[in-house]
């Protein structure tokens, strides 16, 4: 199973956007990933066709699972 950590920010036209963090470490701790968020939209580094990030909305882990099958 593959599991990613998925920030979810507010932008400056009121969009959504996603950063996503493949094998995030475990336990997950909801202030290290607030204050992180937080850090991230202060530091201005990103920006999306919808503007930079101005809030965080919020944050999931999304678990995954794939099962190949072959075809032949």
């Amino acid at each position: 199973m593959a599991k990613t950590l998925e920030l979810q920010f507010g932008t400056e036209l009121g969009k959504t956007a996603r950063i996503s963090i493949d094998n995030p470490k475990e336990p997950i701790e909801e202030e290290v990933v607030k204050l992180s968020m937080d850090q991230i939209i202060a530091a201005e580094i990103f920006t999306t066709s919808t503007g930079k990030f101005v809030s965080s909305k919020g944050a999931r882990i999304v678990d995954r699972s794939v099962v190949d099958y072959e075809l032949e």
